[in-house]
């Protein structure tokens, strides 16, 4: 029997969707941990992404703060928490996995608000919007196809690395893979790839959906020509 084989049988056991080690319950964790870690991530990115491209000044802040993020293993953070009086568990895995979170996160969202038309924040200015009313009423919602993008990178990056959380008893699908090297059963580590991928694709589709229907029809007509895919590096405009 080929691992694809093993790995649909194991799919199609009805005990392996039940209770704390199943499917099912693995799946919320899984989806509950990343979550909270891009939650978290936006807690930190955004406010300061946009601050920051409201003001025009930090672009080398955000160059270097992406950086050095993207620098630092996933793993050895995981490992530096778990030890750490943070502990094992998913308060660790919560952590490290926003850190991985807020690279995009941060780099999108100032990209999107600096690429906003010098023209039209001066119609703005001319309009007597305020600073703060310029941002909201006028910069973010032109912004929202670069915020999305990374969003929709962060989110997939995340829910793909969250597997590690089994490596510090943080829960999730990783479970069912590492469960299965444990065993030498190689179909039910395949099946339990197979169900971190359908659930990255999920996340991705449901984000691109919700993009689109946030997205005013004016920017995405704009942005329909020379968007940049949410799995596109975007550059940070020079300040």
């Amino acid at each position: 029997m080929s691992v694809v084989e093993q790995a649909i049988r194991w799919l199609n056991d009805p005990v392996n969707w039940q209770g704390e080690n199943g499917v099912l319950y693995l799946t919320g964790q899984h989806l509950a941990i990343s979550f909270a870690a891009v939650f978290l991530g936006c807690l930190v990115a955004w406010p300061l992404a946009f601050w920051m491209g409201h003001t025009g000044r930090g672009g080398g802040v955000v160059v270097v703060l992406s950086n050095l993020s993207r620098a630092v293993p996933t793993l050895a953070l995981l490992t530096l928490f778990a030890v750490s009086p943070i502990s094992y568990g998913p308060r660790a895995t919560v952590l490290a996995l926003a850190v991985f979170a807020i690279p995009p996160l941060l780099a999108n969202a100032y990209a999107g608000v600096r690429s906003v038309d010098p023209e039209v924040r001066d119609a703005a200015r001319g309009m007597g919007l305020s600073g703060g009313q310029m941002l909201w009423r006028v910069e973010l919602p032109l912004a929202v196809p670069l915020i999305a993008a990374g969003l929709r990178t962060a989110a997939v990056q995340v829910v793909a690395t969250a597997t590690l959380a089994a490596l510090v008893n943080g829960g999730g699908l990783g479970l069912i893979i590492a469960a299965g090297f444990g065993l030498q059963d190689y179909g039910q580590t395949f099946a339990g790839g197979f169900l971190v991928a359908a659930l990255a694709l999920l996340v991705e589709g449901v984000l691109a959906v919700t993009e689109r229907w946030v997205t005013p029809k004016s920017v995405r007509r704009s942005w329909r020509r020379a968007r940049p895919t949410a799995a596109d590096p975007v550059p940070v405009p020079a300040t």
